[in-house]
């Protein structure tokens, strides 16, 4: 006897959710052997190589989205000035495979002629630049205009590791309010060329764990200046202390006001990236070291919906073999979890499709180690993990976009703007 209702069968025009994969694309500055060097991922990954291959292993695994970054440091070629070649090439095919982009247009470095994040003027560039790529390819909706811009300042204006490498809260202020200015501005940008652009945020989710009970109150800043590059983006007041912080290292009152004034959050998902370094063990005052997942993916993400009530899409994680596979099928359990409930959690990404390189050592030592984090390794050999997630979206791929109420299909998937667009390219019947 069957003590419970069969699945019913699945709706043909209702969005399914989003599995997603996205290609390597960083490309900071760092200092190597004396002189400064750019890391271009695309690059050292072998994509520019292999870039139609790797088209077609994402379509093969099953997979309609992929974060695509273009190399903004090598597109932008000074005020006014594009080179096109490159996207002209991959764009085109991306569209004729029915691969949907999140195209991320910044992805921890600019041009060397904008120099770094410090430079006042990067925003109004970065906007320009925004403008005249939605221009160009009006039929792309979805972007991430500036990735991980907490981890960007924090690492370049911080750490010390990127791009300025600075060691300091006034370079970190300095390169978030510009970081989350730029991506603010080019969403304006964009929404000028197609009114019904959607952004999708891919941010770091993090927590700070104190080691001794007199480290409680530094943890608890940290905890709420992880939120300062999301905040600001989302027009949303930040705490007393955090104001303090900000006015102290650098903002002014009338750049702190612009990003009040800007409230863009009907347009925005809120992406989050979650990785087993993500949580932080606090040491000393001014030193934190990875704990490991304590809490979890389920609890840090749960911390930033109920801050900024938007709906989530999971947009990074990866781990090394031979843990990949137990990893991949945890975060999975983590996200129907939230979904369950009642978190609009409308995605999940591997990242990346192949492997990477030195992100053991966040890309500040010039080693060539490989990363074994991809579906596929770096010859296009599909790994477990890979094997593991085409399973998981032949399984699950019917699932439901938003765990409570369906959104139906509206005329052609890639539609140019005046024609109606869809999140997803039509699905099956069943």
């Amino acid at each position: 006897m069957k003590y419970y209702q069969p699945q019913q069968r699945p709706n043909p025009t209702t969005q399914r959710f989003i599995f997603a994969t996205g290609i390597e694309c960083s490309y900071p500055t760092i200092e190597a052997a004396g002189r400064t060097k750019r890391r271009d991922q695309m690059q050292e990954c072998r994509h520019y190589d292999f870039w139609r291959d790797d088209l077609r292993l994402t379509q093969e695994m099953g997979i309609h989205y992929l974060r695509y970054g273009p190399p903004y440091y090598r597109m932008h070629l000074g005020p006014d000035r594009y080179d096109w070649d490159w996207t002209d090439q991959v764009f085109p095919e991306m569209r004729r495979l029915g691969i949907v982009p999140i195209v991320d247009l910044c992805h921890f470095g600019v041009p060397d002629w904008i120099g770094n994040f410090q430079n006042p003027e990067f925003p109004r560039y970065f906007a320009a630049f925004a403008r005249a790529f939605a221009q160009r390819y009006p039929w792309v909706r979805f972007y991430t205009p500036v990735n991980e811009m907490f981890i960007a300042a924090e690492f370049s204006g911080y750490f010390g590791w990127w791009n300025e490498r600075l060691r300091s809260h006034q370079g970190f202020v300095t390169a978030l309010k510009h970081l989350v200015r730029a991506n603010v501005e080019a969403m304006l940008a964009i929404l000028e060329v197609r009114k019904d652009a959607l952004f999708i945020q891919s941010e770091s989710s993090e927590f700070v764990h104190p080691s001794r009970p007199d480290l409680m109150d530094e943890a608890m800043m940290l905890n709420e200046r992880r939120f300062l590059s999301l905040d600001l983006n989302y027009g949303q007041r930040v705490s007393s202390g955090m104001y303090e912080y900000l006015m102290g290292h650098g903002m002014t009152e009338a750049e702190y006001d612009f990003f009040l004034l800007h409230n863009l959050r009907e347009h925005c998902v809120m992406g989050n990236d979650y990785y087993a370094t993500n949580e932080h063990l606090l040491v000393a005052e001014d030193r934190w070291i990875a704990s490991g997942e304590i809490f979890g993916y389920y609890v840090v993400t749960r911390d930033y919906y109920n801050r900024y009530n938007l709906p989530v899409m999971h947009t990074e994680t990866n781990k090394t073999e031979p843990d990949a596979v137990q990893w991949l099928w945890k975060t999975w359990a983590n996200i129907q979890r939230l979904r369950f409930d009642g978190v609009p959690l409308c995605g999940m990404t591997w990242y990346s499709l192949t492997d990477q390189i030195d992100w053991d050592t966040a890309l500040r030592e010039d080693n060539g180690h490989v990363n074994a984090l991809g579906l596929y390794d770096l010859d296009r050999n599909l790994r477990p993990v890979g094997r593991a997630y085409r399973t998981l979206i032949e399984q699950w791929g019917d699932t439901p976009l938003l765990p409570n109420g369906p959104l139906t299909l509206v005329g052609k998937w890639d539609a140019e703007p005046d024609e109606g667009t869809v999140l997803l390219p039509p699905v099956k019947e069943s």
